[in-house]
């Protein structure tokens, strides 16, 4: 029984698509059929990298402009990994044009571009969403049923997360991570994305009641006027008590935990946005226990540790590809999955109020 295949064009050669190009081979319900830089040169180098390594039956068509892959009659759905700043433009074209919608993230400038984006592929029947990788993995979904069985976790008061790296010499002046212009929230913008998101998440998309932002460390990139932050931190409070934080950091080299602390125990993951290499996911349920027996004070540990059969990357079972086969199924239905684009604008949302806060003295900001 022959399967549908959502017919994907890349917008750009970005190098996350190298990686995202293997996930559409192992979707089995996509393939890619275009592939746009504004040198159709370079597109044409990147689809034999690609092909050398993970080759399609028939190899994609290098195209020499963004607007040729808009315009092409085979494309149903455009992965979008251009900077930033040049997201809106695209998405929306995109979008008039008729083609589903992968954004990579910070997918806006702000909520109100981001909004007028999404309004465009509402108005035109196509599906928005945005790269968040680890959303597919069978492990958040493991997680949810942790979090919602009130026995593990018990009643969820706190949550912390942090995603960071040490970037590498000559990041600073030649990576368009800080370049205001492309990417002007830096870290937050990178990083911030994945880390906010989780604490949506793990309060059911619920919006804070208040934030605030902190940069850390920050650089200005000769001869531009503005800066980037480099480390960046923020703080969230919700009207039902809880509290979170989340840190970003080009500066401090690779992690990405999560704690959610709760009223009879917590759940750790170390490895949240890039799995680490194995052929299955984990997380840890900790319910210590303190006990006094006369001379003797015992902090006793009672943890297990949960786990879930799916590859780190590069499978079937791997998030990235999960995400594929999820959107082209999606996109070949004719039925949208409104939720989306909601978790996105709202992951922009407070984005934007994080960062207004740290521009104006760390105020706190209402939502």
């Amino acid at each position: 029984m022959s399967v549908e295949k959502c017919r994907w064009g890349f917008l750009s050669t970005a190098e996350i698509g190298f990686k995202n190009w293997k996930a559409i081979n192992l979707s089995g319900n996509g393939t890619v059929v275009a592939v746009a830089s504004r040198d159709s040169s370079r597109s044409q180098e990147f689809i034999d990298q690609c092909q050398s390594y993970v080759p399609f039956q028939q190899a994609p068509q290098a195209l020499g402009s963004y607007q040729e892959l808009i315009d092409h009659p085979e494309v149903d759905a455009v992965y979008i990994p251009l900077p930033t700043g040049m997201r809106k433009e695209w998405v929306i074209k995109a979008a008039n044009a008729g083609k589903h919608v992968l954004c990579e993230k910070p997918c806006a400038i702000n909520a109100t571009d981001l909004k007028t984006m999404i309004d465009a592929c509402e108005n035109n029947n196509v599906q928005f969403m945005d790269g968040v990788m680890y959303m597919h993995t069978d492990r958040l979904a493991s997680m949810r049923s942790t979090l919602d069985d009130s026995d593990s976790i018990g009643e969820l008061r706190r949550i912390a997360v942090q995603f960071s790296f040490c970037a590498p010499d000559g990041f600073k002046e030649e990576n368009i991570r800080t370049d205001p212009d492309l990417e002007p929230h830096g870290c937050l913008g990178d990083l911030g994305w994945y880390t906010i998101r989780f604490i949506l998440w793990a309060m059911n998309y619920q919006m804070p009641q208040s934030v605030t932002g902190r940069i850390l460390t920050d650089y200005r990139r000769t001869p531009s006027t503005e800066s980037v932050p480099m480390e960046f931190s923020g703080d969230l409070v919700f009207e039902n008590g809880v509290s979170a934080s989340f840190y970003n950091s080009f500066i401090t080299e690779h992690q990405q935990w999560a704690n959610l602390s709760g009223s009879k125990g917590n759940l750790t993951v170390s490895d949240l946005v890039l799995p680490f290499h194995s052929n299955c996911l984990d997380y840890r349920v900790s319910q210590p226990r303190f006990n006094v027996y006369g001379c003797d004070f015992n902090m006793e540990d009672h943890s297990q540790t949960i786990t879930t059969q799916e590859y780190s990357s590069a499978a079937h079972s791997a998030g990235e590809t999960k995400l594929f086969t999820r959107f082209s199924s999606i996109a070949t239905s004719g039925r949208r999955e409104p939720q989306w684009p909601d978790y996105s604008l709202k992951t922009q949302q407070v984005l934007d109020k994080c960062y207004e806060s740290a521009r104006n003295g760390s105020r706190s900001m209402s939502f």
